[in-house]
């Protein structure tokens, strides 16, 4: 079996190699060159852990901008290309459809059955209504008769894509018919190295399930951060202590139910919005998503409280973490940035330590001389006698248990 992956992202490429390291032929497709050149020459475009090994130790990944070779010498695409969020939510679908013109084109003249396996996250609805007729009217075949369609949305953390794409809990396969849906499982089945759930029904119940299922993540952050903010008012009150315990209940579960920062990145926030916006199309009013961006905003402010009641006289304050999460670049949803643009706005001078993010975004710094970058994290911490942590990773380094340092450590 031949596989073709359409769009070499962060996720994408890590989708490639992963495929590929198990043995599958795979090409890559994207239509910057620079990416593509990099892969055939075996190494990463992105900061993404063990991306670089998988792509040295095998050869049976290629990369091209030539969309022909997707259909005429593989047997299923994966496509994984940006859907941006929209002003109402809900998920532009402009770049698949764009994608899927391409590649109808050539399925015209193709013989044999083609699957199509939409990875990208879609408003409900969308495959069905948009995507699969644009196929139709663009290659002249039948749905079912000429080729097949998968959503096959994938639950997975940056930083950590490759182990979660090989480890997953749950593979989500939203089928048009049984023989896409039996191959898409035979590849995961053979790819993944645990023995995750299969999910298999209806295209509409995958998208609905795929944005439902962040959504009420996000419920369980926004719940535990709330139960967080009680603690801090309660003497002796301790928020690990009971979110462990609460963990412990089958019903809820240890994870994603722990106090800290908001949650950010690409995928939490715009997923629980396009939950709302789906909704509201429908006549429900998602009051519980509601309420937990709602949650998540009042964070940021807390947190900016918090720093405002403890900042010294020279108003200089030491920051640790600016991605939205530790082991990646993104600073996409970041509450360390959020929180950063409030404090510039009150007149504060801070030095910011990543050892990932090297650089903010140009129009947040431009002509702006209160904000710095350490050139490590011991500079960053002498910086100011005020430490506040947005990193997990760096809560147990030992020089910030200094005694002549207030350290805020924003994961308690």
């Amino acid at each position: 079996m031949k596989i073709s992956v359409i769009g070499l992202g962060k996720l994408g490429a890590c989708t490639a190699a992963c495929f590929a390291s198990k043995g599958y032929k795979v090409i890559g497709i994207d239509i910057n060159q620079k990416i593509v050149s990099l892969i055939n020459n075996s190494k990463s475009p992105y900061l993404e852990k063990d991306l670089e090994n998988l792509l040295s130790s095998n050869n049976n990944l290629r990369a091209t901008t030539d969309y022909s070779v997707a259909v005429n010498e593989t047997d299923l695409s994966f496509l994984i290309l940006p859907t941006p969020s929209l002003k109402n939510g809900d998920f532009s679908s402009e770049y698949l459809k764009k994608s899927l013109i391409s590649l109808s084109g050539f399925l015209k003249d193709k013989d044999k059955f083609h699957t199509f396996v939409i990875v990208s996250t879609v408003s409900p609805g969308t495959i069905e209504n948009i995507l699969i007729p644009v196929i139709e009217s663009e290659s002249g075949k039948k749905l079912n008769e000429d080729f097949g369609v998968v959503y096959n949305p994938e639950f997975i953390a940056l930083g950590s894509v490759i182990k979660d794409f090989l480890n997953p809990d749950m593979v989500l396969i939203g089928e048009s018919c049984k023989k896409s849906g039996d191959l898409v499982e035979s590849v995961y089945k053979y790819t993944c190295e645990n023995n995750p759930y299969i999910a298999r029904m209806n295209i509409i119940s995958a998208e609905i399930t795929k944005i439902s299922l962040n959504s009420f993540v996000t419920m369980k952050i926004s719940f535990a951060n709330t139960l967080g903010n009680i603690c801090d008012k309660i003497p002796k009150a301790n928020v690990n202590d009971i979110t462990k315990a609460l963990g412990a209940d089958k019903r809820v579960s240890p994870f994603y139910i722990k106090a800290g920062p908001p949650y950010g990145g690409p995928c939490f926030p715009r997923d629980n919005r396009a939950f709302r916006a789906f909704s509201a199309r429908h006549g429900i009013d998602a009051k519980l998503a509601k309420a937990t961006d709602e949650i998540n905003d009042y964070q940021i402010d807390e947190i900016v409280k918090k720093i405002l009641n403890n900042l010294p006289q020279d108003r200089r304050i030491s920051v640790i973490g600016l991605a939205y999460k530790d082991n990646t670049p993104v600073i996409e949803e970041s509450a360390a940035i959020k929180v950063i643009e409030k404090l510039i706005n009150n007149d504060i001078e801070i030095i910011y330590y990543d050892r990932l993010v090297e650089n903010l975004p140009k129009n947040f710094i431009s002509g702006n001389n209160k904000i710095v970058r350490a050139i490590n994290l011991k500079e960053c911490i002498e910086y100011s006698s005020l430490i506040v942590n947005f990193s997990v990773d760096i809560k147990s380094e030992k020089y910030l248990s200094d005694n002549n340092k207030l350290i805020l450590n924003l994961w308690n």
